[in-house]
């Protein structure tokens, strides 16, 4: 994993993030030095604490976390899922117009910048592997944690093999196909 010291290294030596590199793509998607790595006092992060509570209590009570539901998605019974997923792209899209248009900064003060992706054939196998996980346990990674709360203690497994999923990934990363 890349640090702040390669980063820096990376930034000094001209020529070093020109080849399209894992380290280079990594350094452009992920690292940055900002006021949010600040250390903070722990419970300045109770509201993220409140959020998270607020968003699981709408999941559930919108039947986002239902089994049923993404099952009645995954077989084209019904449109409850593919509204609410439709409803949270188009206010992504307006949002990220929002901020682009009036330049919008973050709440300390920080522009937002948006950087385009680069397209690889990886994100269409992990895209696929997401979507069968998704119908198989009718347990998307977001309300992973709404479902244990709702007392559907069986999404522990789910939650321990999506951890699994990611440690085998960062494992095995430097030799899939990126």
């Amino acid at each position: 994993m890349a640090t702040k010291n390669d980063t820096m290294t990376a930034q000094k030596t001209p020529g070093i993030l020109d080849k399209d590199t894992d380290f280079e793509v990594r350094i452009d998607q992920t690292i940055c030095v900002n006021k949010s790595e600040q250390e903070t006092p722990l419970w300045h992060n109770l509201k993220y604490a409140l959020v998270g509570i607020l968003f699981g209590i709408v999941f559930i009570k919108a039947e986002i976390v239902s089994w049923f539901r993404i099952q009645e998605m995954f077989r084209l019974q019904s449109f409850h899922m593919y509204g609410v997923i439709g409803t949270a792209v188009v206010v992504g899209m307006i949002s990220v117009w929002l901020i682009k248009r009036f330049k919008i900064k973050t709440v300390s003060g920080e522009e937002i910048d948006f950087q385009p992706k680069k397209f690889n054939k990886g994100q269409i196998i992990g895209g696929l592997l997401f979507g069968f996980g998704w119908a198989l346990t009718g347990a998307c990674p977001g309300p992973l944690f709404a479902q244990i709360s709702a007392g559907f203690l069986v999404i522990i497994v789910v939650l321990l093999s999506a951890v699994a999923g990611t440690w085998v990934y960062g494992y095995f990363r430097t030799r899939l196909p990126h």
